[in-house]
């Protein structure tokens, strides 16, 4: 009964147990789920709330939680590599999405990508990620199908389709026009102008084993039609490459042609303005560039109206490219040329010239263009004469070349206008393509400074002269002025008179100044002084660089052999510099251009370089490496007042024929920088705030090599009190007993010889004292520093005396305790150079048997003379015998003049 009960409940407890061991199956399976699932990688990305797995609001995960991404700058570039980092298409659209929530934070990276980065991490996320609140969300919407590669933009590149979650070239035999037209849409640009197979490599994948058959009107290339292809094999070079048409999102408008106007964008359903504080020349380009327009011929201030802020680099391709920001910046005017470019130069009125024929780009044949041609060019431009005019000069053309002679008379406005005719040869041969260089426009003067090299800028504006200013980057505002006058280096820049003009921005690598950024934010007048006829360049600051003098409206490289310091004096002072410091051949590079062909025999007191004496070179050449380069010291124009030292007080600057005040109320510590460097101080110990009286105000980024390279201004401020440190020491080894030699390990000391250690320092700080420090023992002397110098006699060297000195200088002074460190003193012990002891004897006497032989030849005396100089030989024997003991006992230690006295 027993063993049949049991019977009866075993089957009902296996029947219980089994959902307890499935769910401790589920448990334990989850549970190693969960281990085998590592976290996202930190700053990976990823969209949500979109209507596909490739569109949505992006997020970044970061510190261990996805949070919305927000940025200040935004590009197509940064969407494009979320595309890319999950694995979708090309990016199609982005926008800004609503505020976070409230209470709601977000990451903020702030990204510049190039684009060609795979993940979103490998970007340039300047300042580091952070928490934001407050901010717009970012969408992104990608194709999921299908993609441009190896492209040079948005718009184009090898055609890839998505196929088993990975990606396939498609085959040029199986992609027509019509299935062009359907990829261009889809991925947001304009129609397709250009197919073919191998424009852009052939891919490393497989190749798609379908044959589109799109009829044009579908939303995506997978909607079309396909069919198996009868051939399955796609030769090499034949993976198809699509050019699309940027997007019709950009526009001019209100300036009587479709290639000059104010710029609007197409954004999130409406047209808005486009404007910027900066990279106006570079948007102006990318504008230009995608409406087929050719060059920008000017980029004045826009309407009031203010939109939101693009910043390029110039060779986007279209303006959605760019970074931007909802920032409201100054509307942005462009105009461009309709017909005619210059590419591949270094401004705006240089290049290699390109004609539009069929909606297309050609360039044009130097057989084709001559002087006449080249003033309309220039003119349409808006540049000044033409200065250059060559084949290849700017590189060849990779397009079609222009079928016509150009025919201008010169005064024709657009080189379209002027009559053209055949070719009667069809052929332009490589490196024929010209090239054209004008000259700078005159729309920039010096007024008002007694020569067209110095006085307040101007520049002809909208019909009128207009005082420029700048409350920063003055010195690069100068630069640009002096190099489109074709005037030599920047002598001085000062604040300008109080008329205030319209505020500009230079980087100082621009061709001309409008080039340069700007806006009508009134800014005070600015008034430059440049050299006339020399300048120097590719230096460091403002008194370095290589000495080029002007001849025949172009600059000329000096040859080092025809330049000596006299000249150089006459050239430091005319460019508002110190005393000639360096002067050496090749010492900047070397110059690209023309080589000065006479020699300079200036006096050193002469105010212009020009002014001197010249001469005509007996060598016509030059040799490479021969260049002259100069560096100047700085000028004394900045003095330290009232502290006692020459390296401690406050800061004044000699401006304008008087001592001004110099004061700061930002960026103390760099100014502070600059001023102890252009002294010969050290480094700064301390900034404090000066005396009430109103200075100028002065801001430095602290890598100036003088205070006048910094941005100066009229605005009053509190003066400024620098204290610099003490500038290293030196140290150095002297004897009196000639037992001190150069080994191939430093100075040596002969043994039983005195020897002197010497430290001084330059004469900045009163009193004070030096410390001498051997590293060989704990053993230091100090002394006090006797007109800024202290000498340590050690009596006979020993081995003991062997090892590395440092002089330590102390002093105490204005509140702070001055201490600096000279560069190690190895010195090593050596025995007597016996050998040399020896050699020095022998020397002596076979010197003076030639002497004794030589006249015995030449005068060949009576007996008697013969007997009385054979006494004085002896005697002279003697003598010569006793100075050498005499001069061995000098040099040999102690004991070594023992052993001479037992060799005599």
């Amino acid at each position: 009964m027993t063993v049949d009960l049991f019977r009866s409940v075993e089957p009902q407890l296996e029947t219980d147990m089994i959902p307890a061991v499935i769910i401790l199956i589920l448990f334990w399976s989850t549970d190693l789920q969960a281990q085998s699932v590592s976290p996202p990688a930190e700053h990976s990305v990823r969209l949500v709330n979109g209507t596909t797995s490739c569109s949505g609001t992006v997020e970044v995960f970061y510190r261990g939680e996805w949070s919305g991404l927000c940025s200040s700058w935004w590009s197509m570039m940064v969407a494009k590599v979320v595309c890319r980092e999950l694995d979708c298409g090309n990016v199609v659209a982005e926008s800004r999405g609503p505020l976070f929530e409230h209470n709601t934070r977000g990451v903020r990276l702030s990204s510049r990508c190039s684009g060609n980065e795979y993940f979103i991490r490998q970007c340039d996320n300047r300042g580091g990620p952070g928490y934001c609140f407050g901010e717009y969300y970012h969408h992104v919407i990608c194709s999921e199908s299908v993609r441009l590669v190896d492209g040079a933009g948005l718009c184009s590149g090898r055609v890839e389709v998505k196929s088993d979650q990975s990606w396939a070239s498609v085959c040029e035999a199986d992609f027509d026009r019509q299935d062009a037209e359907v990829v261009c849409g889809e991925l947001g640009c304009g129609a397709p102008a250009a197919l073919q197979g191998g424009l852009y490599g052939g891919g490393e994948g497989q190749t798609s084993d379908k044959e589109f058959q799109c009829k044009g009107n579908e939303s995506l290339l997978l909607d079309c039609d396909t069919s198996n292809r009868e051939n399955n094999t796609c030769l090499p070079g034949n993976a198809v490459g699509l050019t699309c048409s940027e997007p019709d999102d950009v526009r001019l408008v209100g300036g009587g042609s479709r290639c000059a106007g104010g710029v609007e964008r197409y954004d999130q359903g409406e047209w808005r303005t486009v404007g910027t504080l900066s990279d106006v020349k570079d948007i102006a380009a990318v504008v230009c560039r995608q409406l087929g327009c050719g060059s920008t011929v000017s980029v004045p201030p826009g309407n009031p109206a203010r939109g939101f802020e693009a910043s390029c680099s110039g060779s986007e391709s279209s303006l959605r490219e760019c970074p931007r920001s909802y920032d409201r910046s100054p509307g942005l005017t462009v105009i461009c040329s309709e017909s005619v470019r210059l590419v591949d130069g270094a401004g705006l009125c240089s290049g290699r010239v390109e004609v539009k024929s069929d909606q297309s780009w050609a360039s044009v044949c130097e057989a084709d263009f001559d002087r006449q041609d080249a003033e309309v060019v220039c003119g349409e431009l808006g540049c000044g004469a033409p200065a250059a005019l060559q084949g290849g000069l700017y590189g060849e053309g990779e397009g079609q070349t222009w079928d016509k002679e150009f025919q201008c008379k010169g005064k024709e406005s657009l080189l379209l206008d002027c009559d053209t005719s055949d070719r009667e040869n069809n052929i332009c041969l490589p490196g024929n393509a010209v090239g054209l260089t004008c000259s700078e426009p005159d729309d920039v003067r010096l007024v008002g400074g007694g020569s067209r090299c110095a006085g307040v800028v101007e520049r002809y504006d909208q019909g009128e002269w207009r005082t420029v200013g700048s409350d920063w980057n003055q010195r690069d505002v100068a630069a640009v002025v002096c190099r489109q006058l074709g005037c030599g280096s920047t002598v001085s820049v000062l604040p300008g008179n109080t008329t205030r003009g319209f505020g500009v921005s230079c980087s100082g690598s621009e061709s001309s100044l409008r080039e340069c950024s700007r806006s009508y934010d009134l800014s005070p007048g600015l008034t430059v002084i440049c050299s006339e006829s020399v300048r120097l360049v590719d230096g460091a600051g403002l008194c370095s660089g290589r000495v080029e003098v002007k001849s025949n409206q172009s600059w000329a490289s000096v040859c080092e052999a025809d330049f000596d310091r006299q000249d150089a004096e006459v050239v430091c002072g005319e460019l508002g510099c110190g005393a000639p410091a360096a002067l050496q051949g090749g010492l900047y590079g070397e110059g690209e251009g023309q080589t000065w062909d006479n020699e300079f025999q200036c006096k050193g007191k002469e105010s212009l370089l020009l002014d001197c004496d010249t001469s005509d070179r007996e060598n016509n050449i030059c040799l490479p490496g021969n260049a002259v380069g100069l560096t100047c010291s700085e000028p004394d124009d900045v003095r330290l007042v009232g502290g006692g030292s020459r390296c401690a007080g406050g800061v004044e600057w000699f401006d304008q024929g008087e001592w001004r005040t110099v004061g700061s109320d930002w960026d103390q510590r760099d100014v502070a920088a600059v001023v102890c460097r252009q002294l010969g101080c050290g480094s700064a110990v301390s900034v404090l705030p000066g005396n009430t009286t109103g200075a100028h105000g002065v801001v430095c980024d602290g890598t100036e090599s003088a205070l006048r390279e910094c941005v100066i201004t009229f605005d009053r401020h509190s003066g400024l009190t620098v204290i610099c440190s003490s500038v290293q020491p030196e140290i150095f080894l002297t004897d009196s007993m000639g037992g001190v030699s150069r080994g191939h390990q430093g100075p040596e000391v002969f043994r039983g010889y005195s020897f002197t250690i010497t430290c001084s320092t330059q004469p900045q700080y009163p009193g004070g004292s030096f410390l001498l420090t051997f590293t060989g023992s704990n053993r230091t002397q100090t002394q006090p520093a006797v007109n800024h110098s202290a000498a340590f006699l050690f009596p006979a060297a020993d081995d003991s005396h062997q090892g590395n000195y440092r002089c330590v200088y102390d002093n105490y002074g204005f509140s702070h305790n001055f201490s600096s460190e000279s560069e190690l003193l190895s010195l090593t012990i050596t025995a007597s150079p016996l050998p040399a002891f020896i050699i020095r004897h022998v020397v002596v006497l076979l010197i003076l048997l030639t002497a004794i032989t030589t006249s015995y030849l030449y005068y060949k005396p009576t007996r008697r003379q013969k007997r009385v100089n054979r006494v004085s030989s002896m005697d002279l024997y003697v003598n010569a015998m006793e100075m050498v003991s005499l001069s061995s006992r000098a040099e040999a230690g102690p004991g070594e003049e023992r052993a001479a006295q037992g060799t005599e």
